[in-house]
């Protein structure tokens, strides 16, 4: 089954302003494409449209925040980590304030807009801020649970949303700060998987099995704080280490994890997301394939590590 996050985004927005009377939601004037519209049909007194001027609504949030509100933020991903990171950082983050970042459209999901509308960098932005949470959601099983936790969080979440109706796998569990989940066990290979890539990567350990090769699949949505002790614990056990992710190989889920494992337990590691570029417009598939994000990639890296590893 597929489901669109941005779908169950605005359901789930709805559902929790029917208990939660402080929760707010604001929109860069995009609320018909990311979902917030629904909050606004339901709540039309608690919904406030900025405008494109995603500067000023996180700055408007962070006073809401500052009077009792729980402020929801929402816009597509590369504008609101870029066009209001000042805001973030000097506003929200400095002064901890609990206001939830919803960047929708994230990673090559906004495929036919090209790379001014494509967020491939907002990960790296967001984990750098202190006070920040980053999660990337995997899929629209994870929106509900992760905004309750984020509505509960003492401080500033950050929640990226990928566009398009993507695979529903079916955890036994939704992501949960902090926390990796193991969807599947090995012993030779570590894939660490955020956002869509993590079906592609149950896909590649299937096929990696077919090759003898038994792949550890670890969902890793929670970048910031990240599950230090999952993620050593695999890579003590499988000897080796491969990110998967819709985002920039430079600064995202896959730096985070090499931050954690040269301090704690330093193995070969290898990277699987966008090279250093600016991508292209075109059909989402496609795309995620050209640069590089597809199963028969992840299992093609997976395989060389394990040689690397016993070289």
């Amino acid at each position: 089954m597929e489901k669109g996050m941005r779908d169950s985004f605005g359901e789930a927005l709805v559902a929790l302003g029917a208990v939660n009377e402080k929760l707010v939601v604001l929109d860069a004037d995009v609320s018909s494409s990311t979902r917030s519209g629904k909050f606004r049909d339901a709540y039309p007194e608690r919904f406030f449209n900025v405008g494109v001027a995603e500067a000023n609504m996180a700055d408007i949030a962070a006073g809401m925040a500052t009077c009792g509100y729980r402020p929801v933020i929402s816009a597509f991903a590369i504008f609101i980590a870029l066009k209001s990171t000042d805001q973030i950082r000097n506003v929200i983050c400095y002064n901890n304030l609990p206001v939830i970042i919803a960047g929708g459209y994230a990673g090559l999901s906004d495929s036919f807009d090209g790379a001014s509308h494509q967020s491939l960098t907002d990960v790296a932005i967001m984990r750098a801020f202190p006070n920040m949470t980053v999660l990337t959601l995997t899929d629209a099983d994870d929106v509900q649970s992760v905004l309750e936790q984020a509505l509960e969080h003492d401080g500033p979440v950050y929640m990226r949303m990928c566009r398009n109706p993507s695979p529903v796998i079916g955890k036994k569990e939704p992501l949960k700060i902090g926390k990796a989940l193991c969807l599947k066990e090995g012993t030779d290979v570590t894939i660490g998987a955020c956002g869509v890539t993590v079906s592609m990567a149950l896909e590649a350990a299937e096929d990696l099995e077919k090759m003898g090769i038994k792949a550890e699949v670890l969902e890793m949505g929670s970048i910031k704080p990240m599950d230090r002790e999952a993620l050593v614990a695999s890579v003590e056990k499988t000897g080796c280490f491969l990110s998967v992710e819709e985002h920039s190989v430079i600064g995202g889920m896959g730096s985070a994890a090499a931050e954690i494992l040269v301090k704690n337990h330093p193995v070969p590691m290898d990277f699987v997301g966008v090279d250093d570029c600016f991508t292209e417009s075109g059909p989402y598939l496609p795309l995620l394939e050209k640069y590089g994000i597809h199963k028969d990639i992840i299992s093609r890296k997976a395989e060389e590590l394990t040689a690397r590893k016993s070289n």
